[in-house]
């Protein structure tokens, strides 16, 4: 037997708070990817212009660490707003809804009906700075390997090039 949906209709308020969420997570990620490429660059001054496998490795263990570390903190100001709308019981049970939305995961608890919207808002905002993030880390991995391929280079000549 189907039970019926209580009818939802989404208010301003809710798009408002959305939007503004959304801004606020974009913003978080830029300041983060910005943090990033510049630990980055410190990393890899200190590394010097030919570094060992290792110590490059090493650099871009540390830009996933960092990115990851962003990530969990944008996580933190959606879950921070459904503990300050008292939309979840908790900070630790908003902080796994949050995460788990965020990622796209969704989970066993939804939000009230007033803040519905929200739980696709957060998934949008997770898509957008996952790519951008795998943007950044792809960048990256790319100069890890260019760096990598050219030191290689000038340890064996390639013979007949």
């Amino acid at each position: 037997m189907k039970t019926a949906l209580a009818l939802y209709v989404t208010g301003l308020h809710e798009i408002g708070w959305g939007a503004a969420l959304v801004a606020i997570t974009m913003a978080l990620h830029g300041l983060g990817m910005i943090g990033t490429l510049r630990a980055i660059r410190w990393l890899k001054e200190r590394t010097g212009p030919e570094p060992r496998l290792g110590a490059a490795v090493v650099v871009l263990i540390a830009a996933a660490w960092l990115i990851t570390l962003c990530h969990l903190v944008e996580v933190f100001a959606w879950a921070g707003f459904f503990v300050w709308k008292g939309a979840l019981p908790n900070a630790s049970t908003a902080y796994y809804v949050a995460l788990l939305d965020y990622t796209t995961l969704g989970c066993e608890y939804d939000l009230p009906q007033n803040w519905r919207l929200l739980e696709g808002m957060i998934a949008i905002a997770g898509l957008m700075t996952f790519a951008w993030s795998t943007a950044v880390l792809l960048t990256l991995a790319q100069d890890f390997q260019d760096r990598m391929l050219a030191s290689i280079g000038r340890a064996s000549p390639r013979q007949g090039a």
